[in-house]
C-alpha cells in the first residue's frame, strides 16, 4: 500500500467476497480513522465481488462521503464493471476500467481559455496555497469528485516543489476551459534528474515517485519537464471536466 499525506492508493489482490471482505474493510477503516480522505482501491487482482463485498464499498464510499473525502475503483475488470452497473454501484462509486488512462486530448489552439490566473505558492502556509487553488478551480465545471482530486493532484506537485526546492519561486497557474482545467506548478529549483524519476515511477517499493504516481491517477494527463527557461521543473496537470459531456 502507497500512502502520501492524506491519499492512499490500496491495491487488491484477490477476490473480494464473504471470506476477504473483512480483512478489506478492516484495512479501509485504519486509513480512515487515521485521517486519510483519498482512498484508490487498485482492483486489477479482483476478478469477481460478491453481494457481501459491493454492501461493504457502498458503505465505505458513504462514510468517506460523509466526511469530506472519496475513495474510487481503479483498474476493474470489464465483469466486475458489468456487475457494478447491474447493481447500480457506478452511480455512486466513481470507477474507471482495467486499461491504462487514455489522457486528455490537446486542444485546438484556435480554443481560447475562458480565465487564466497566477498565484504564488505558500511555502508557508501549503493549506493556504490549496485553499487558493480549490478556489480558483471551482470556476470550472467540474464535478465534485473531479475538483476533489484535482485539489490532491496539484497539492502533490506543490509539496514536491516545496519539498525538493524550498518552494522558491514557486507559483502555480491554473487556466480554465469549458471543459478542462490546465495548471501549472513551476519552481527554481535544481530539478529532477527525469530519467531517474521514471524508473523510480516503475518501481511501486521506491519512495521517489510516489506523489507523481499518485498525480497520474488523480488526474487525466501529468507531464514533468525542465522549465524553458531558467532553473527549475515544470509540473503540467490537465484536470477534464467529465461531468460536463454526460
Amino acid at each position: 500500500m502507497q500512502q502520501s499525506s492524506d491519499i492512499a492508493l490500496v491495491p487488491i489482490e484477490h477476490d473480494i467476497d464473504v471470506t476477504s471482505v473483512d480483512r478489506v474493510r478492516t484495512a479501509l477503516n485504519r486509513l480512515i480513522d487515521g485521517g486519510c480522505r483519498r482512498i484508490i482501491l487498485n482492483m486489477a487482482g479482483a476478478s469477481y465481488v460478491d453481494s457481501a463485498g459491493m454492501a461493504m464499498l457502498l458503505a465505505e464510499v458513504r462514510r468517506m462521503r460523509d466526511l469530506g473525502g472519496l475513495l474510487s475503483l481503479t483498474n476493474v475488470t470489464d465483469q466486475v464493471l458489468a456487475l457494478f452497473k447491474r447493481a447500480r454501484l457506478v452511480d455512486f462509486i466513481p470507477v474507471s476500467r482495467l486499461h491504462p488512462m487514455d489522457g486528455a486530448e490537446e486542444l485546438d489552439p484556435s480554443v481560447l481559455p475562458l480565465w487564466r490566473t497566477v498565484i504564488p505558492v505558500e511555502a508557508d502556509d501549503l493549506s493556504l496555497t490549496r485553499a487558493n487553488i480549490e478556489r480558483l478551480l471551482r470556476e470550472v465545471p467540474l464535478s465534485r469528485d473531479e475538483l476533489f482530486d484535482a485539489v490532491l493532484a496539484t497539492g502533490e506537485a506543490v509539496g514536491n516543489a516545496v519539498d525538493h526546492a524550498d518552494g522558491t519561486g514557486a507559483l502555480v497557474s491554473i487556466v480554465g476551459y469549458p471543459d478542462r482545467a490546465v495548471i501549472e506548478v513551476s519552481d527554481c529549483g535544481p530539478g529532477f534528474d527525469l530519467q531517474h524519476l521514471s524508473s523510480d515511477e516503475q518501481d511501486p517499493t521506491s519512495e521517489r515517485g510516489r506523489g507523481i504516481r499518485l498525480m497520474r491517477l488523480l488526474a487525466d494527463s501529468v507531464s514533468i519537464t525542465p522549465k524553458p527557461s531558467g532553473t527549475g521543473t515544470l509540473v503540467r496537470i490537465v484536470k477534464l471536466a467529465h461531468a460536463s459531456t454526460d
